[in-house]
């Protein structure tokens, strides 16, 4: 395959970015789209030049890092998956590809391709989590979970904040990311303790951060890698009205 790949090019948040075209020739149509990146780079640093940055760990659709918008669409033209999971059988000989970081005021580019997603950190770190002393682990069916609750919040859990929904969002909304977070333990007896501290803060957190607010067109949905559902954002809203009137 031939490609022509559009990719930007910017130093740091604080320098203005531009496109930069790259050609590239003999790409397998079964090399993932990040071992086709890893062949440009090897070509230009051949050639003296600068690699393009990009993010990337697991290579296996788990860490969520390899973010990236390709023509249009965050993780690229494929559904419920990360850019590592996508092939370049995707792609037709001869066409151009648009690869540019995600674009959020939350997010600030790092350098070319890699964003600052520590934002998610900060909103985890105001209370997705357990913190309540239990005392030591208790056997697994003494605490009792419906089958229902519990399929829930294990799909809840799966989010791997990789930030797709905020990229697919015109408002940049975090709501899917933080209302799978809240889901995962609001739904679950070990979280109802703390519950009403835990969801004011981190859309609290979330607000401050800078994150838009919900736009109801559900992209956000569409284009996650791991399918969350949008049921959560309503679930994260009862519980914030919850917790704001008791």
């Amino acid at each position: 395959m031939k490609l022509t790949l559009k990719i930007w090019k910017q130093q740091d948040a604080h320098s203005k970015g531009k496109f930069v075209t790259y050609s590239l020739d003999s790409i397998s149509p079964n090399c993932s789209f990040l071992e086709m990146l890893d062949i440009l780079n090897e070509q230009l640093i051949r050639k003296n030049e600068e690699p393009v940055a990009f993010d990337h760990d697991c290579r296996e659709g788990i860490c969520g890092t390899c973010s990236l918008y390709i023509n249009g669409r965050p993780h690229g033209p494929d559904d419920a998956i990360t850019t590592c999971q996508l092939h370049m059988r995707k792609f037709k000989d001869g066409d151009t590809i648009i690869i540019e970081p995600w674009r959020a005021k939350p997010f600030p580019v790092v350098k070319d391709l890699i964003v600052d997603r520590a934002a998610f950190d900060k909103i985890i770190q105001e209370g997705g989590y357990i913190s309540v002393n239990t005392g030591g682990a208790a056997e697994a069916n003494q605490i009792l979970v419906s089958k229902v609750n519990a399929e829930l919040s294990m799909d809840a859990a799966a989010c791997i904040g990789c930030g797709a929904c905020v990229a697919a969002c015109k408002n940049a909304s975090a709501m899917l990311f933080v209302s799978a977070k809240v889901s995962h333990f609001a739904l679950l007896p070990q979280g109802k303790i703390e519950a009403k501290d835990r969801v004011k803060k981190m859309v609290a957190m979330m607000d401050q951060l800078g994150f838009g607010n919900c736009t109801n067109t559900y992209a956000c949905e569409a284009e996650c890698p791991k399918l969350i559902s949008r049921s959560n954002i309503a679930r994260m809203n009862r519980e914030f009205i919850c917790a704001k009137v008791s």
